[in-house]
């Protein structure tokens, strides 16, 4: 754990309401950002400091559209835009993780295998002080992802270099079965019209975090 992680890590704890309740930390970037593995090294690193259970990972990614509705609509060439997903009801379960603390809220969670979501994956448990929520859009301003931000305790924003990112992302899209020439094509024009509406809510992060600092390559 390097010395940026621990203090990355105790300021998030820090978030969370002495006394109880529950707080709700915001990490948003492009596609290859690396604010997966950011999200999921927060949370490790504060259930160090507060105990197992103390911070649990939400991504939004488990709020994908269905591939069948993604077909019935069209939009499954384009999946990750973000008309393929279920934005409100990603809010709807934000709202509920933040007061619900006396029972267990499942979330949703994605699953690559099958390449779509699968409901009941992820539990915060009573004890969840922070959770740590995750994915491209929880900053972009529009209805209902402008509905995120209120919730928020803080939001990280994790910049990378564009380079940086499709180097990451065609390696990401070759390990689950593209060719390098569709992984580069999608990389190129799907999460690249993707990311140029992300990047545009990098201004109203509270912190912004540099997505090379020890990231692997096909980081999230």
């Amino acid at each position: 754990m390097t010395a940026d992680s621990d203090r990355t890590g105790a300021g998030a704890l820090a978030l969370a309401p002495e006394g109880g309740g529950r707080a709700l930390l915001g990490i948003a970037g492009s596609p290859g950002s690396g604010k997966t593995t950011l999200a999921r090294s927060v949370a490790d690193r504060v259930n160090e400091l507060g105990g197992a259970g103390a911070a649990v990972h939400l991504p939004m990614d488990g709020f994908h559209l269905a591939n069948a509705t993604l077909d019935a609509l069209g939009r499954h060439d384009r999946k990750g835009a973000i008309d393929t997903f279920d934005g409100w009801g990603f809010v709807a379960l934000l709202q509920r993780v933040l007061v619900e603390t006396a029972n267990v809220v499942y979330a949703p969670a994605f699953e690559r295998t099958v390449d779509e979501p699968v409901a009941g994956s992820i539990p915060v448990p009573p004890k969840t002080r922070l959770v740590v929520v995750e994915g491209n859009y929880v900053l972009v301003d529009q209805d209902p992802w402008s509905r995120i931000p209120p919730l928020l305790a803080e939001s990280w924003f994790v910049a990378t270099p564009e380079d940086e990112r499709m180097r990451r992302l065609v390696d990401r899209h070759t390990r689950h079965g593209r060719t390098v020439k569709a992984a580069t094509a999608w990389a190129r024009d799907v999460d690249g019209a993707n990311a140029l509406v992300i990047e545009a809510s990098r201004p109203r992060a509270t912190l912004v975090v540099d997505g090379t600092a020890g990231l692997p390559a096909g980081s999230a």
